[in-house]
C-alpha cells in the first residue's frame, strides 16, 4: 500500500506544516504504509523523512522543470519529462491521497484526484484533506457537487493530521 501526499514545497524543518507532514509520514509508515510525494522539499521532504524511520518505500515523482533539490529521504525516484506525466504518476501510484497545506499546485493535485474519481476515470480511493483552508474549499465544492447531483463526500476533511492518518489507516488496513 502507498499513500500519495500533496502539499507545499515551502515549509522547512521546525515550521508547523513541516512537522505535521513529518508526523503523517511516521503514522503511515509505522503501520507499514509507503509514501509517495512530488519528491522535493517542504511537505514532500517532511513526509519522506517521517516515513524513513521505518522500512517502507518513499517514492518521489520528480520533474526537472522546477530545478529543485530532491528530498534526501527518498528510497526511489521516478523522473518525469512533464508536469502532466508527474501528476498522472502521483495519482496512479496512490492507494489513497492526503492533501496537506499548499498553494495552487496542491489545489491542482486535489482537483485532479477529485475529478478523476468523480467522473469514475479512476477507482474510488480515500481522499483526505487536513486543515481549515481545505475544509472551506471542500465545503463550497460540495454545494456545487450536490446541485449537479454527483456523489458527495468523496473528500474527507480533518483538522488534525492524526485524525486524517487514522482515517487512511482504517480504510487501507
Amino acid at each position: 500500500m502507498i499513500v500519495t501526499v500533496f502539499g507545499s514545497s515551502i515549509p522547512s524543518e521546525g515550521d508547523v506544516e513541516y512537522e505535521q507532514a513529518y508526523k503523517l509520514g511516521k503514522i503511515l509508515a509505522g503501520s507499514g504504509i509507503s509514501v509517495c510525494s512530488g519528491g522535493f522539499q517542504g511537505i514532500m521532504d517532511a513526509v519522506s523523512k517521517g516515513a524513513s524511520e521505518y522500512e517502507v518505500e518513499r517514492v518521489g515523482v520528480l520533474v526537472d522543470i522546477f530545478n529543485a533539490k530532491p528530498s534526501q529521504y527518498l528510497s526511489k525516484q521516478i523522473n518525469c519529462s512533464s508536469l502532466s506525466e508527474r501528476l498522472m504518476n502521483l495519482v496512479e501510484l496512490g492507494d489513497a491521497f492526503v492533501v496537506l497545506p499548499g498553494g495552487t499546485g496542491t489545489m491542482l493535485e486535489l482537483s485532479l484526484v477529485w475529478e478523476l474519481t468523480n467522473k469514475k476515470l479512476i477507482d474510488e480511493k480515500p481522499i483526505v484533506c487536513i486543515g481549515s483552508m481545505w475544509k472551506a474549499i471542500v465545503f463550497e465544492m460540495e454545494k456545487r457537487i450536490k446541485a449537479e447531483n454527483r456523489k458527495l463526500e468523496l473528500v474527507k476533511c480533518f483538522d488534525k493530521v492524526e485524525e486524517g492518518g487514522d482515517y487512511i489507516l482504517k480504510c487501507l488496513l
